[in-house]
């Protein structure tokens, strides 16, 4: 249901900005319990939304370092690895 994925986006959105000025960064797990006793399908929206968001963040933040030290002649920072899979 796109309205339910559109709802989770926007608190995803406004809990990531407010996350930042409280200095929280735990707070969209107590939104995601607060939201998940009425609704999880909005909770799972939601944290959806949330890692999403927070991935990019990190993939934006690695791009602005890896050209930093292009620019300042060092070497690019190492991407993490993957988990190890056990095979």
């Amino acid at each position: 249901m796109q309205f339910v994925q559109d709802l989770g986006d926007a608190l995803a959105r406004d809990v990531l900005a407010v996350q930042d000025e409280l200095g929280d960064d735990r707070l969209f797990e107590k939104v995601a319990r607060v939201i998940g006793t009425s609704s999880p399908t909005l909770q799972e929206a939601f944290m959806t939304s949330v890692r999403i968001r927070l991935a990019e963040r990190r993939g934006r933040a690695f791009l602005a370092e890896a050209i930093a030290a292009k620019r300042a002649g060092r070497s690019a920072p190492e991407a993490p690895r993957p988990p190890d899979s056990g095979h």
